[in-house]
């Protein structure tokens, strides 16, 4: 990206979000964490100097023309942040995927954000994991009409969750390695929980080749209705995989496939779940209250991961006259479970069940909508005065013990928060339809700009997407440590990249190309070295990769390679999720598509 005379290259822009020119931002008296009264609306800012603006260029806005700031003056715009009349960007002048225009004429929203999924059964090849099979690859993103339709027949939400789970013992020795190519010599799983393989259909170890991964185990769908039933998220302990599927939360030993405990079975489908688990791995899920197109999505049900007992129970109430319970979504934070409805949020103590506090409406107008929870953090996402001139979101922080507001932090005019790229350190993605302009940007611990990504790319994580509500963490590729963001490019055919960002300034540290012909994403960052999963294609299996951060040489290792036998499962999830730990990768479908004819597979796990 070329910079203006006497410009400093690559500095991050500056206005569009945050507080006005002429305003600094809120901020807290004694940043996050810091003790405050009790939860009130946002308080007067103190004195101190503007912050960084949000949004790629500055363009004119509501507060009058771009002013200098600690960055200096904003560089000319150009490229994929180029103004609508400039150069063609990310959101560009192109018809729908189908060969018209979007349900907003022109505009289509930024690059960065998820390609959508397909249901079973709707025009398109599957997609959710799979840059090669997704139909809105290179294209823009987000594509409503016919998506919507889809959902209203189907009656349901694809959801790609990621968990970050971890191995607690990765020293653990796992089966040994062999290159023997004849297989595995031990059978594998076929699914059935029986552990044995004695009615094993398929070897998937057969035909491997020598220096490929075994399949050290695999399991097949439950019986879902023939419109396909969600199987969101997976949780990894020391010792068990463990997932939602349509009505059913299993788990299996992370070895061998064994059956950890008894399925804990639910009368109606799964409708939600957290994301992450507490330090005793316990999880909650929701589930529906009845099967009629009415039924809401109230029941929680907190599960422990190591036994399989069912804890504590509860019903979610319902909101005001728009804050519905329909569909919801559960954040962990610490000890604390947020759950987002439409129009605010209740916060329960996840272990004991006991309701903590409301998240309500605060302000003139500003309804919690959205939420994101890690160990030790909660925000919420706020649409403020929305039929007013003055509509505008809010980002705010949390103690997520008492619900306190830490910070507030004011977006612009037509800036939406579309995902959480990480949440500690806070990384969010925000697009401005009206713009047709996207931004990254790391918040620091009181509330106030570190940076904003000034990397001229197209970023394309594996993202889910909702109708109904915004799934702020949906996102698969994305990874961050305390000083770089990791995030994979897009390639309309052939290899992409993998990015480093600085999370000091912005700029691009390095960057790595994919291995193979297929898209390559970040999971996490382990040991000094980024680990990413290289997806698989038609005639070759996955690998996992590791890239040294540090240093001059980023070349990618290679950890595992998956065996071309199970590139077609691998390959022909509809929608999945992946994970790495203890030396193991598991994969899992998300959406299963409720064909009786076809033997589904849920998961499977390969190692050594």
């Amino acid at each position: 990206m070329t910079q203006p005379p006497n410009q400093p290259p690559n500095q991050p822009p500056q206005g569009g979000f945050g507080a006005p020119p002429d305003q600094p931002p809120q901020q807290p008296p004694g940043g996050f964490g810091a003790p405050q009264p009790p939860a009130q609306p946002p308080q007067a800012p103190p004195a101190g100097p503007p912050q960084p603006g949000y949004g790629y260029p500055q363009q004119p806005g509501p507060y009058g023309q771009p002013q200098p700031g600690p960055y200096g003056t904003p560089p000319p715009a150009s490229g994929p942040y180029a103004a609508p009349g400039q150069q063609p960007g990310p959101y560009g002048q192109q018809p729908g995927p189908y060969g018209q225009p979007g349900p907003y004429g022109q505009q289509q929203p930024g690059y960065g954000y998820p390609q959508q999924p397909q249901f079973p059964g709707t025009p398109g090849a599957p997609a959710g994991g799979s840059g090669s099979r997704n139909p809105f690859k290179g294209r823009p993103a987000l594509v409503i009409g016919a998506a919507v339709a889809a959902l209203l027949v189907i009656g349901g939400t694809v959801f790609a969750v990621t968990s970050g789970g971890d191995d607690k013992d990765p020293k653990k020795p796992v089966a040994q390695h062999t290159d023997d190519p004849k297989g595995s010599g031990s059978p594998v799983d076929p699914g059935d929980g029986g552990g044995d393989g004695g009615d094993d259909p398929e070897d998937l170890n057969a035909g491997r080749q020598p220096g490929e991964s075994r399949v050290l185990w695999y399991k097949t769908a439950p019986d879902v209705p023939r419109s396909g039933a969600d199987a969101p998220g997976m949780w990894i302990t020391g010792k068990t995989v463990a997932k939602a599927a349509y009505k059913q939360v299993v788990a299996y030993n992370v070895g061998d496939g064994r059956p950890t405990w008894e399925p804990v079975t639910f009368p109606q489908k799964i409708c939600a779940i957290t994301r992450d688990r507490t330090s005793d791995d316990k999880v909650v899920v929701a589930y529906m209250n009845g099967a009629s197109d009415r039924a809401k999505c109230n029941q929680l049900q907190q599960i422990d991961l190591a036994t399989g007992q069912k804890g504590w129970a509860a019903e979610i109430e319902e909101g005001g006259l728009f804050d519905s319970a329909r569909d919801v979504e559960l954040s962990i934070a610490g000890d604390t479970l947020m759950v987002g409805r439409s129009q605010s949020g209740t916060a329960y103590d996840v272990r004991t069940g006991k309701k903590l506090y409301d998240k309500k409406k605060y302000g003139s107008a500003c309804f919690p909508e959205a939420f994101a929870g890690g160990p030790n953090r909660l925000v919420s996402l706020a649409s403020c005065d929305a039929t007013k001139p003055t509509e505008h979101e809010e980002l705010q922080a949390l103690d997520p013990k008492t619900g306190r507001v830490l910070w507030t932090q004011k977006l612009d005019k037509g800036w939406e928060v579309k995902r959480v790229y990480s949440i500690d350190p806070l990384v969010i993605y925000s697009e401005n339809d009206d713009k047709n302009q996207w931004n990254i940007a790391t918040i620091k611990p009181d509330g106030t700009f570190r940076s904003q990504v000034s990397v001229n790319e197209h970023f394309a994580p594996n993202c889910t997407w909702a109708v109904f509500e915004r799934d702020l963490r949906g996102c698969f590729g994305t990874a961050a440590d305390a000083d770089t963001l990791y995030l994979p490019t897009d390639a309309t055919t052939g290899a992409n990249e993998v990015v480093a960002i600085s999370l000091a300034t912005g700029k691009e540290k390095w960057r790595v190309k994919s291995p193979s012909d297929a898209s390559m994403y970040p999971m996490r960052v382990e040991g000094g070295k980024l680990v990413a999963y290289v997806e698989a294609s038609y005639d070759a299996g996955g690998q996992v990769v590791a890239i040294p951060v540090a240093g001059t040489t980023h070349t990618p290792a290679k950890l595992l390679q998956n065996p071309e036998s199970t590139a077609e499962i691998e390959h022909g999830f509809y929608s999945w999720t992946a994970d790495w730990a203890g030396g193991r990768f598991y994969i899992s479908s998300t959406r299963l598509s409720g064909n009786d004819e076809a033997k589904e597979k849920l998961m499977l796990a390969f190692g050594k």
